[in-house]
């Protein structure tokens, strides 16, 4: 995507092929704007496991991280699919494993 084309009201975007180089543009009415596919992981690389992938890891299929008490759901710890459907399902499971965890305290 080259350009959001509209005043005031997205009517389509300019494309650009980034093999070669041919423009075009597609009318629409609405975009979605994906953030990325790469897990910040980074961010917790020097305090919990990491897969050698660098996913967080996790317990089999449990949300238990290498730190007792910090749970990883959703793309940081999925490498294959990564879609925000099973993200929200790992979520739950996640505040399951965190609600179990401070009820055992």
């Amino acid at each position: 995507v080259e350009e959001l084309l509209g005043d005031g009201k997205l009517t389509g975007v300019k494309l650009k092929d980034t093999v070669t180089g041919a423009e075009s543009q597609l009318d629409l009415d609405g975009l979605f704007i994906a953030i990325g596919n790469d897990p910040r992981v980074w961010l917790v690389e020097n305090q919990l496991e990491l897969t050698e992938d660098k996913f967080i890891k996790v317990d089999g299929r449990t949300s238990k991280t290498s730190l007792p008490g910090v749970f990883a759901c959703g793309d940081v710890i999925d490498p294959t699919y990564r879609q925000a459907i099973t993200a929200a399902g790992s979520g739950c499971v996640a505040a399951l494993d965190a609600e179990h965890f401070i009820s055992a305290q």
